[in-house]
């Protein structure tokens, strides 16, 4: 996978270790290991790249969460594009209240890089 400059590997722990993808940085791989092994998935259990780039930001991996935030901003289509599993829980005059699913932390960086616009409910 491509993406903020870089090539990405996105794997599941053969071992089973996690229930959720994990991301390698392709250029920060130094050793490789074949192995014999073989394993099915089924077609319905394949991986899902557009799913997972709606749920990734800064390709850090991690558990699935759910995250609901308050934003005063004033253009929330920006958090729309940005977030695209965002919904919009309610709204007023003074704010917005979404919710989101993502994987990992990554979404605590780009939250707390917007400064006063973003307060984290939950």
């Amino acid at each position: 996978m491509f993406s903020e400059y870089y090539f990405y590997l996105i794997a599941f722990m053969a071992d089973d270790s996690k229930d959720y993808p994990t991301v390698f940085r392709i250029d920060r791989i130094e050793t490789l290991k074949a192995l014999n092994k073989k394993f099915q998935i089924p077609y319905k259990d394949k991986f899902n790249e557009g799913e997972f780039r709606k749920r990734v930001q800064f390709m850090y991996s991690g558990p699935l969460r759910r995250v609901t935030f308050e934003f005063y901003g004033q253009a929330i289509e920006a958090v729309l594009d940005k977030l695209p599993t965002a919904e919009i829980l309610s709204s007023d005059d003074e704010k917005y209240v979404v919710r989101v699913e993502v994987f990992g932390d990554g979404i605590d960086m780009w939250l707390k890089s917007q400064g006063d616009n973003i307060k984290v409910i939950k």
